[in-house]
């Protein structure tokens, strides 16, 4: 019998999303729960498992289509037997029907054979391992390390339409391209750097006769004298969401430059402890700890407004966000309980979140809340700046980047480690005085890490 799977409200009543990739194609079979496409909604890239076992008839929607919930996405040929899957939920908002049982994408009935069936790999190709810990723990400051790696299956490549029109207008194997940036989403730039003899082929990723040809540089610079950029996804949401937060909070930026000269030694001290090597404790990771510390004793920087009940809510813990630079653009993804962690746990906490933000696999679930931000402006090599408030939140901390440069030092002028913090707060809950307090107990624990112990 057909059977017609329809977009489901993938969370937080979203009311549409982008197809990034079907994974399948009419006629594939498909098992139970089997990976069907990824999906791009304004938070977060989502799979889709299959609701149905059978086979597949028609899709509904291309790559790079944008569908509204409750819209048909794909159609099955199923058998017609009582163990088939119940069909999807007619519009948004629909309960699932009698028996089906709730997963991430709204509905889904229980695998019947015991394990979890895995997604149909199309080729195989040599892959390259990328190392995509972040420098220092930093979510904006990857370092790509690009090494041979062994043959193993690998799925299609993941590219946004504009990439992949614009990779084949100039000749470039993107399946060659996707060997080079391993299993993230291949962006503009790689095409260009590709076809400039860029890093990946000086790390020797490419064999000698690729089949990719060259253009020009001439050929390449007489193209569009414009390009235009569909707004949507992860950036269509965040120009919203800030929007919404500029002309709703009055923002208020204060500065503040400190010696941490003492914070840095710190973490080279930590660095060169054999225990701790595989925790790459960095500067984010500590300004991140001193953060959670302090927030208790200026209470109104861990709150929100909430203006339709005229009462200011403040939290008891701090669910941190922390801004990371994608290429589907900025999100802020948070860690949970981040006042409970050590810093070990929290550097640990963060090496995932930037890892699992780049790789563009973070949960809509783990972008809603939080707290208080921090993000980390220092690694692109800026000093200061006004952050907007991530809508909800009462505060936001620019960390800037740490240099070497004359400071008094003991009366004395010596070359130290400087670093400016920049903080936005929303003036309704926070006064001046307050924000210069919380800035100070930051800067006071990163002169001198031991008076970390005055802070509890």
């Amino acid at each position: 019998m057909n059977a017609e799977f329809r977009l489901p409200d993938l969370g937080e009543g979203l009311t549409e999303a982008e197809v990034v990739q079907w994974l399948v194609s009419p006629g594939d079979p498909v098992a139970l729960n089997q990976t069907l496409a990824e999906v791009e909604t304004a938070k977060a890239v989502v799979e889709l498992p299959s609701p149905y076992e059978g086979t597949v008839t028609v899709l509904h929607a291309d790559a790079g289509e944008t569908v509204a919930v409750g819209a048909p996405l794909i159609a099955f040929d199923v058998a017609s037997d009582d163990s088939a899957p119940v069909d999807a939920p007619d519009a948004p908002g629909t309960a699932p029907s009698d028996g089906a049982q709730p997963n991430l994408v709204g509905y889904g009935a229980a695998p019947a054979t015991a394990g979890r069936p895995a997604r149909r790999h199309r080729r195989t190709a040599p892959a390259l391992a990328r190392d995509t810990a972040v420098l220092e723990a930093a979510p904006h400051d990857a370092s790509p390390s690009i090494e041979p790696a062994s043959p193993v299956p690998t799925e299609r490549p993941r590219s946004t339409p504009p990439v992949r029109a614009y990779a084949k207008r100039l000749g470039v194997d993107l399946e060659m391209l996707a060997a080079i940036v391993g299993d993230r989403v291949i962006r503009r730039d790689d095409v260009d750097a590709f076809l400039g003899g860029g890093a990946g082929r000086e790390a020797g990723a490419l064999p000698a006769s690729s089949g990719v040809h060259s253009q020009p540089s001439a050929a390449r610079d007489a193209g569009p004298r414009e390009v235009r950029i569909p707004i949507r996804g992860v950036r269509k949401h965040t120009a919203a969401a800030m929007v919404q937060s500029a002309f709703t909070a009055p923002h208020v930026t204060v500065f503040h430059t400190v010696d941490v000269t003492a914070s840095m030694e710190l973490i080279a001290s930590l660095k060169d402890d054999r225990a701790l090597a595989a925790h790459r404790i960095g500067p984010l990771a500590v300004i991140a700890k001193v953060v959670c510390l302090a927030l208790p004793r200026t209470p109104g920087l861990n709150a929100r407004w909430d203006e339709e009940a005229g009462e200011i809510v403040q939290y008891s813990y701090v669910d941190l966000g922390i801004a990371a630079a994608t290429d589907r653009g900025l999100i802020v993804p948070n860690i949970r309980d981040a006042g409970d962690l050590g810093l070990v746990a929290m550097s640990d906490a963060i090496r995932d979140l930037a890892e699992t933000a780049r790789a563009g696999r973070t949960s809509p679930s783990e972008l809603l809340g939080g707290t208080f931000s921090i993000s980390n402006i220092g690694v692109f090599g800026v000093d200061a700046g006004t952050p907007i408030l991530p809508p909800g939140q009462s505060g936001i901390l620019a960390v800037g980047a740490v240099r070497r440069q004359p400071w008094e030092h003991r009366g004395e002028i010596a070359l130290r480690q400087v670093m400016t913090l920049s903080l936005s707060f929303d003036h309704r809950l926070v006064d001046g005085a307050e924000g210069a307090k919380f800035l100070k107990d930051v800067a006071d624990v990163l002169e001198d890490p031991g008076r970390a112990l005055l802070l509890r």
